[in-house]
């Protein structure tokens, strides 16, 4: 499912912050979980955050040319990624696309703020019923602490206004162009599918209904 983002350009991190980028340069299936679950708690409120999975990192910056997944490999780690996010309570699922870039095959993860703030997921896969919290604290992803979980607790009460939904609204409030407008902007490969895509279908995969 393409993301309505550039996947290059959020390698290169031109588009978005690195507290919000985390670089795997292969599949660590553990520590993807705990990640995503902290991007899902949204604990500094900034949005979310995307995993990149098949590029190393220095000091927080991708190194490039990327070091890729084999080909072979990527249905079994999709696969696998929908298995252990059954594990995160309460269910979330992240956005998921394959993606080529420099001949490489990456996989992009975008775990937007989850709707049932706080998750927790297991410590480890061998200890599925020994479930911490985990926040994102700076550029790291964390077990969080006792004061962090009252935090955490306090901000399931509370929704950012980008993050409200407005029961009053309908898909006819909602304008294609301006859509459009930011799809092409960002050179997200959502763009070229619009022609084929029910507006219902696009707003889901964008995360705005």
């Amino acid at each position: 499912m393409p993301l309505p983002i550039n996947i290059k350009d959020l390698i290169t991190n031109e588009v978005i912050e690195s507290e919000r980028i985390e670089f795997k340069e292969g599949w660590n299936p553990t520590s993807i979980l705990h990640s995503i679950c902290a991007f899902a708690n949204d604990f500094s409120n900034i949005g979310g955050g995307y995993i990149v999975v098949g590029v190393a990192e220095d000091q927080g910056q991708a190194i490039m040319p990327p070091a890729g997944i084999e080909a072979g490999k990527m249905d079994t780690i999709q696969k696998e990624l929908l298995q252990i996010c059954h594990y995160i309570t309460p269910n979330y699922f992240p956005v998921v696309e394959p993606a080529v870039i420099n001949g490489k095959h990456l996989l992009a993860i975008w775990a937007p703020p989850g709707d049932v703030r706080p998750y927790k997921a297991p410590k480890s896969l061998s200890e599925k019923h020994n479930k911490p919290y985990y926040i994102r604290r700076y550029s790291s992803t964390v077990q969080a602490s006792n004061d962090d979980l009252q935090r955490l607790m306090s901000l399931a009460a509370k929704v950012t206004f980008d993050n409200r939904i407005n029961h009053h609204a309908t898909l006819e409030d909602l304008n294609l162009v301006h859509i459009a407008t930011f799809l092409k902007e960002v050179k997200s490969g959502l763009y070229p599918e619009l022609p084929k895509i029910q507006l219902n279908d696009l707003c889901r995969q964008m995360g705005i209904v």
